[in-house]
């Protein structure tokens, strides 16, 4: 068994799919205001506005990706104006992780695994 999807629930399916378009640096031709598929590989992110209302709240979901340099990242992000919650840093366990907020305020972390 494998994910499938992670889907994320919005009130703006424009101004969050836009952001994860920008942060993935993709296009996937798509505009709809209600629902929208992010990446289209092994797994997919949806954006999808099902009607309900929602207060942004980061405590509750948490996305990590695995980047090839997160240094690079947290320079490019800053440039585009994320809000930044913690700067890279080296865990214990040897990731390099950051974390960032998206729009919505879901906790995204952008880790790597730097060479010994």
């Amino acid at each position: 068994m494998k994910i499938g999807e992670v889907c994320l629930l919005t009130n703006d399916v424009i101004r969050l799919s836009n952001f994860y378009k920008t942060l993935f640096n993709i296009d996937n031709h798509c505009n709809d205001d209600v629902h929208q598929f992010i990446l289209s590989e092994e797994t997919t992110l949806t954006v999808y506005n099902d009607g309900a209302a929602r207060k942004a709240n980061h405590q509750n979901i948490c996305l990590a990706f695995t980047v090839t340099d997160v240094d690079i990242e947290f320079e490019r992000l800053k440039a585009l104006g994320v809000e930044i919650v913690s700067p890279p840093t080296t865990r214990p366990w040897g990731a390099k992780n950051m974390s960032f907020l998206d729009p919505d305020k879901n906790l995204i972390i952008f880790r790597s695994f730097p060479k010994q």
